[in-house]
């Protein structure tokens, strides 16, 4: 809480930038031009709990970006929150961009014995004990307690449209925007606040 208490009274000073663009849970990746937030890291230029009210005035950012971060949220309550946070302070048809682990995959491996999904998790992402698919299935699920929700394309589109979203399409990896390290294995999703 002391983190985010400081992150607050730090983003006064970015509060007047033009335009303004939020990127959630930078983690080790720092995006020059933009406000990088993360709770945990050493890079970020604001230390906030997204669970929070974000400190930015209504109407006032063009765009936020996440990146593998809304799945560490509760569902439904704590991302309904942070996902009505980013429609008020969004401008009107700002961009609201994220990616998460696409979960839709490794069910359709696992349903259809298709064993491309767990050949490449073993080898980019899982630990050595996932051995069996409900292993993998279950850790790319939870990945040690870390991930709180599952989403597939469906769930998203609906969450997101539910709290005021529209023009919602799942789109490709953006080479100017999204991780390399994360283009396999990714969902993304693009939105825009209403005009």
């Amino acid at each position: 809480m002391k983190l985010h208490k400081q992150g607050v009274r730090r983003a006064n000073k970015f509060s007047y930038s033009d335009p303004l663009k939020l990127h959630f849970g930078c983690g080790t990746i720092y995006k020059k031009g933009w406000i990088n937030i993360d709770l945990f890291s050493n890079i970020a230029d604001l230390s906030l709990d997204l669970r929070e009210r974000l400190p930015f005035p209504d109407n006032s950012c063009s765009v936020i970006y996440s990146e593998h971060v809304l799945e560490h949220f509760d569902y439904p309550l704590e991302i309904d929150c942070l996902l009505e946070e980013c429609r008020r302070v969004l401008k009107p048809t700002g961009l609201f961009s994220a990616a998460v682990p696409d979960t839709e995959w490794p069910i359709k491996a696992c349903l259809n014995d298709d064993d491309n999904y767990f050949k490449l998790a073993k080898e980019l992402w899982h630990p050595s004990w996932c051995r069996t698919k409900m292993e993998h299935i279950n850790y790319h699920f939870r990945q040690k307690g870390e991930h709180l929700f599952a989403y597939d394309y469906e769930t998203l589109y609906l969450r997101l449209k539910e709290k005021g979203f529209t023009k919602i399409i799942k789109r490709g990896f953006n080479p100017e925007l999204d991780s390399e390290a994360r283009k396999i294995g990714s969902l993304y999703i693009d939105c825009i606040k209403p005009g």
